[in-house]
């Protein structure tokens, strides 16, 4: 088994992927592999409504000169995916949600992340969480996967680097996840 995380943030090794490398250090002792990627410092290019992945149904974006399509490969060929953004304006990054939209319909146009788990997992300043934690979640529930829960949504409160480890609530929240996760994947594979 395998679960791919991807970290939306602008900023590489930051609060996102220290919660997202969190829930994977609890997946790794189970037996499942992990894989972190990172979006910082690529240029992700939003989807352009230009249906060919409905029309093509070959797996991939029309879009070639970023590399969303090796990222869709990776989410298609994994049971499990954790998508990973810091809230910008009570929203995930401009990276992540281009990700969405492009891996969204590509999914969809070939039914690739059915019956996946998937876990949403946002880093926040204070407030404004919420909305991007829902709408990683809409892409998950649209393509018909799994999502688990955990003992509180899936939320780490920080501004510098390193503060979501002082949110201890966060990082028992992440723990339980990757444990939650673990239990699932090993049920539908069994």
């Amino acid at each position: 088994m395998k679960v791919i995380a991807i970290n939306g943030s602008a900023r590489k090794d930051g609060n996102t992927a220290i919660l997202l490398r969190r829930v994977l250090k609890v997946l790794e002792p189970e037996g499942i592999e992990t894989e972190l990627i990172q979006l910082a410092g690529q240029e992700i290019h939003g989807c352009t409504a230009c249906s060919v992945c409905f029309k093509a149904k070959n797996k991939q974006c029309k879009i070639v000169n970023d590399n969303v399509n090796s990222y869709i490969e990776k989410m298609a060929a994994a049971d499990g995916i954790i998508l990973g953004s810091p809230t910008y304006f009570s929203m995930m990054s401009s990276e992540m949600k281009a990700l969405i939209d492009r891996a969204g319909f590509v999914g969809l146009a070939n039914s690739l992340f059915k019956r996946k788990v998937g876990a949403a997992v946002v880093a926040v300043r204070r407030a404004g969480a919420i909305p991007t934690f829902d709408a990683i979640n809409h892409f998950f529930l649209i393509n018909e996967m799994i999502v688990p829960g955990s003992s509180y949504w899936n939320i780490g409160i920080g501004m510098n680097k390193g503060d979501v480890e002082k949110d201890e609530e966060a990082l028992k929240t992440m723990d339980d996840l990757g444990k939650n996760m673990a239990w699932l994947l090993k049920k539908i594979n069994a």
